[in-house]
């Protein structure tokens, strides 16, 4: 017996995720701004220093843009 609110087709694993350009805006963003504190924080290389804020911020105004970007 079918559910009244469910359509037949649907069950559990058989919709795919759709990757849309704002989840994949986001993702990088997030990824940026991990790696840019990661390299902040490091006390190995000056040069992963030096282009930490610039990839941290490369993030951020990555992250504000792709929010704006259709679900």
């Amino acid at each position: 017996m079918s559910r009244l609110n469910e359509p037949e087709s649907a069950s559990p694993g058989s919709e795919r995720r759709r990757l849309s350009p704002r989840g994949l805006a986001e993702g990088l963003a997030t990824a940026l701004i991990v790696a840019g504190v990661i390299m902040l924080m490091q006390p190995f290389s000056l040069t992963l220093y030096t282009y930490s804020f610039a990839v941290t911020l490369a993030g951020t105004v990555l992250f504000v843009v792709g929010s704006k970007f259709p679900a």
